[in-house]
């Protein structure tokens, strides 16, 4: 107990210092969202903001063609997935393809960590919305879908964090139960800190916070979509941990929103098809 006390002081103690490189997010994506916030966004511009990023380009359209979003025909160019999946939709892929450059490492085990804990951002992100879409709640469908790409933000920053100590050295014992209980422990309380910092809405710094919280705003959508779709995806295993004895139907967020069995079982099938994404 002492080792990993010790071991979660050590991270505590390099965030506090300031000296981390903070998760960024892709200029390009970036730009488009800052497009589709307006009231009439311009669908010329998004379309040249992602042509010209040959890396978003290229998966972004591997992502339109992929199962998930069942596509009988091919689409070839950025314009046709515009036209298919709507601007909105494309912003939203833009956004996941451009945050999965943040989940990586050169270390193989914390590589598999982040790639996993992906896996979960990108799950809880298009369950979130969908639950958004099911609720009849479309005006909140862009704000589920961020909330639940970065509800988990801080685990991704304490990996960042025991990834360049292990750089910098001394580097630290790392065992798979070490860095998950550092991720547990910290993740709500940094993940808020870092949203704050970033200047987000505190919608989206609340949801960081409260995603796990038994005593949490009953009131708040945002926050209860994203809870929804974090409990599908550990039922269903996508990220760290799966826990098959989950009975999502009977949780208090299902019924705020008067969800079936068969609601749920719809959006368990979607998230599945959904694991090709992040392949």
């Amino acid at each position: 107990m002492q080792k990993q006390d010790s071991f979660i002081d050590v991270i505590k103690s390099k965030i506090s210092e300031g000296d981390v490189v903070l998760p960024v997010f892709n200029t390009s994506a970036m730009k488009v969202q800052q497009e589709l916030v307006k009231k009439e966004p311009d669908i010329r511009t998004v379309e040249k903001i992602i042509s010209t990023d040959q890396s978003l380009s290229s998966t972004l359209l591997q992502m339109a063609n992929s199962a998930f979003y069942k596509g009988l025909v091919e689409i070839p160019t950025i314009h046709a997935a515009i036209v298919r999946l709507g601007i909105q939709e494309v912003g939203r892929i833009s956004l996941l393809v451009a945050t999965r450059n943040q989940f990586k490492s050169k270390d193989p085990q914390l590589s598999l960590i982040m790639r996993k804990l992906w896996q979960h951002s990108v799950g809880c992100a298009l369950g979130a919305r969908w639950l958004a879409k099911k609720c009849q709640l479309e005006h909140l469908e862009n704000h589920a879908f961020l909330a639940g790409l970065l509800h988990d933000i801080g685990k991704l920053l304490v990996l960042m964090v025991i990834d360049q100590v292990q750089k910098k050295g001394p580097a630290l014992p790392l065992t798979d139960a070490l860095v998950l209980e550092a991720m547990s422990s910290l993740h709500t309380e940094q993940g808020y800190t870092l949203m704050s910092l970033w200047n987000m809405p505190e919608s989206y710094s609340v949801v960081s916070r409260d995603h796990h919280e038994s005593d949490y705003d009953r009131k708040n959508d945002i926050l209860i979509l994203v809870r929804i779709a974090n409990m599908i995806c550990n039922k269903i295993g996508i990220g760290l941990h799966k826990d098959e004895t989950l009975v999502v139907s009977t949780m208090p967020e299902v019924h705020h929103f008067n969800l079936s069995e068969i609601d749920i079982a719809e959006l368990e099938i979607a998230l599945e098809d959904s694991k090709m994404l992040t392949r």
